[in-house]
């Protein structure tokens, strides 16, 4: 037992003069607490729809909004625009390795390699995968059964631009073909029957009205503030500057290789700092800026070619969305002048009481004529045409004969006047 004793037990250890002192042990805060399962803040993984362009091929992907700019080297607020729980205006961004589109219910990121979307049940979300895949597939059909592809082809970013475009136009079109086929039988019924309730539906018919032409407008707006601006259509050109990249990297790598080649000189060897061939340097400088200016001339004309293309692509769209544009003015415009129509028709109810009212004011002063004829022969005095039998109908006839006079002078004076068509 005693054995067992000092095994379950530790031994205290033996303090000595020289020993220092043991160093208390701080427990842990949050002890016992897992954070295996907590997530940083803005690290929340979001579902997307990736295209790709080589392919086709879609594919849904989970990526936190961080790895999605370090990817598409994008900044935050680009991809805020992008967020399903903000509203904000449509809106076509330029950037460096991408293009950032806000159409309506088209959210995606643009690259020269690929397409992401925002992963959504909205049927023109998967409309536009599918078409997008479509058109693809029948570009790399062409390629693959032999023939060279056409010069007149789309780079890959302004074809998904285009699917983009097709889709927003398609949506808002839609929407505005609904709106008038609801809209000009509502007004017809209007002016043929004025009640609360019609008016009510035109009102809710005009405010929805007014939403849909701000949206788009904004479209129209941002379309032809892309084609105004050279310098941001010149941004959106994905592949050509990809292009150029590659092949600046590629010939920076072979111009050193012929230098070393040419001079005989080992990457290994020590080179002295002070004497260095001159000639050498004059060569590479001189090279340098040979490539650098030839670079720059076809990079300028390149792009100066595609912005042309780019701008009749957007042209197209532009006419497109004009269209729709004016359908909505119209429709304005029709209800403007249907409310001009019932204002008149009021307005003309309205003259109509103004003028039985004036003539019921008129019979009201001719009648009060009998008034005063009968408070003056009810004062108490006697008249000797009191005795006469015909006196009173007389008198009915002269105050009635004399009354309509009256009336008649004052229908004349308003007819003088224009105050009532008689």
């Amino acid at each position: 037992m005693a054995e067992r004793r000092e095994r379950l037990i530790p031994r205290k250890p033996s303090s000595t003069s020289g020993s220092r002192e043991p160093i208390p042990v701080r427990r842990p805060l949050f002890q016992g607490v897992d954070f295996s399962g907590l997530k940083k803040r803005g690290q929340s993984l979001r579902s997307w729809i990736r295209v790709d362009a080589a392919t086709g091929n879609s594919q849904v992907i989970e990526v936190d909004k961080f790895t999605m700019m370090r990817r598409c080297d994008l900044p935050a607020r680009d991809l805020r625009l992008l967020d399903p729980l903000f509203v904000y205006p449509s809106t076509i961004l330029g950037r460096e390795k991408a293009i950032v589109v806000n159409l309506e219910q088209i959210r995606c990121i643009i690259t020269a390699d690929e397409v992401l979307l925002l992963n959504s049940l909205d049927s023109y979300v998967l409309q536009y995968v599918v078409e997008l895949q479509r058109r693809l597939a029948a570009s790399n059909a062409e390629v693959l059964s032999g023939g060279a592809p056409s010069p007149d082809d789309l780079p890959f970013e302004f074809r998904a631009l285009e699917v983009a475009l097709d889709a927003a136009c398609t949506f808002l079109d839609a929407q505005a073909a609904e709106l008038e086929i609801e809209a000009y039988p509502l007004l017809d019924e209007l002016t043929s029957k004025i009640s609360t309730l019609n008016l009510e539906k035109v009102r809710r018919l005009k405010s929805r009205l007014v939403a849909l032409t701000r949206r788009v407008q904004k479209v129209r707006d941002e379309i032809e503030q892309l084609m105004d601006d050279d310098g941001d259509m010149a941004e959106m050109y994905l592949t050509e500057k990809k292009r150029r990249t590659e092949t600046s990297f590629f010939g920076e790598q072979s111009f050193h290789g012929f230098n070393l080649a040419a001079g005989g000189v080992s990457v290994s060897a020590p080179v002295s700092p002070v004497s260095s061939p001159p000639d050498t340097h004059k060569l590479e400088k001189t090279l340098s800026f040979a490539r650098s200016r030839r670079d720059s001339m076809k990079s300028s004309s390149t792009i100066t070619e595609n912005i042309e293309e780019l701008e009749m692509l957007l042209e197209a769209y532009f006419v497109v969305i004009d269209s729709t544009l004016n359908k909505l003015t119209s429709l304005k415009e029709y209800i403007d002048d249907t409310e001009d129509f019932i204002n008149i028709q009021l307005d003309t109810v309205r003259n109509q009481l103004i003028q039985f009212e004036l003539l019921l004011t008129t019979a009201t002063f001719v009648v009060a004529i009998f008034g005063v004829v009968a408070g003056i022969f009810g004062m108490n005095f006697e008249i000797t045409l009191f005795e006469v039998p015909s006196a009173f109908q007389w008198t009915l006839v002269i105050t009635g004969v004399t009354g309509l006079i009256i009336f008649c002078l004052f229908l004349c004076y308003f007819k003088y006047r224009r105050l009532m068509p008689l």
